[in-house]
């Protein structure tokens, strides 16, 4: 059986309980692989070909809105530190610089984001090109594990304001379906400096403004066809989204500081390596 068999047998898989399976799956999907070097965007797609959702108009909708059970864990977690940012940046230096960089490494993506974001989803979102970005991205892990590399920074909160700049710029390169924001957030620091723990922190901070930011623009852009959407749907989504998301926060920066990036690298070698052969050879 080919590939398209096996998608076609998927696709034709309908009803209640057979969608809120592809829901959930979904969104366990984007919660475990938003904040990991995987890049989510890149295995939502492949999900979405396999699955044959993302095609029609709801489908676009699902994967907008799942995200938001992410961005929520993510602000959930570090929401006393952002109380503690909100109350002191006005009388402290320290807290005032660091949300000033974090909106320096933003503003890259943001400017990009506006001036091409319709020409990148028209002529990037493509598996085979996610395909390449997953295996080009694993051996730039690898590349980055076996540097020595001699950290500076070891608090995402101390990086000079032109790093967290040379850092949103780097970001942008995850337009790229397939890059992962994330990952391309902590090779960049990693390269001016920052430790690998300070590197995956910080990704945690650019992602709250990055993810907030594109998700209202797509919420709105989308909003006609979220409000026809399947609200169970969207719910099942959405928690396993938080869940996985919460889960991943909570132990990812434990994890690098005691690991290298090579279960990351590997896993997006082999699942772009076998997405290429399905594609050509299944």
């Amino acid at each position: 059986m080919n590939l398209d068999a096996i998608k076609a047998a998927l696709v034709g898989l309908s009803g209640p309980h057979i969608d809120m399976v592809k829901a959930a799956v979904l969104g366990v999907v984007e919660g475990f692989t938003e904040f990991l070097p995987v890049s989510s965007t890149g295995h939502l797609l492949l999900m979405e070909h396999v699955l044959g959702w993302g095609d029609d108009a709801f489908g676009k909708s699902f994967a907008v809105l799942i995200q938001l059970g992410a961005i929520l864990a993510l602000l959930t977690i570090y929401f006393g530190r952002l109380l503690g940012l909100a109350k002191n940046m006005f009388t402290d230096w320290a807290a005032a610089r660091f949300v000033i960089g974090v909106l320096l490494a933003f503003l890259p993506a943001a400017v990009i984001g506006a001036i091409a974001g319709s020409y990148i989803k028209q002529y990037l979102f493509d598996v085979r090109i996610v395909c390449i970005s997953l295996i080009v991205g694993g051996f730039v892990l690898i590349w980055i594990d076996r540097m020595a590399l001699k950290p500076r920074y070891l608090d995402a909160t101390e990086f000079t304001l032109p790093m967290y700049f040379g850092i949103g710029v780097i970001q942008c390169l995850a337009m790229i379906p397939g890059v992962s924001r994330s990952g391309a957030t902590i090779v960049g620091a990693m390269l001016f400096g920052a430790d690998r723990r300070s590197a995956a922190e910080f990704s945690f901070w650019l992602a709250m403004p990055t993810m907030v930011g594109a998700f209202a623009y797509e919420a709105y852009k989308s909003r006609a066809d979220l409000m026809h959407g399947d609200i169970t749907l969207i719910a099942i989504g959405f928690i396993a989204s938080f869940i996985f998301g919460w889960i991943v926060v909570k132990t990812f920066l434990g994890y690098v500081q005691r690991h290298t990036f090579a279960v990351f690298a590997w896993w997006r070698i082999l699942l772009g390596s076998f997405g290429i052969f399905a594609l050509y050879f299944m």
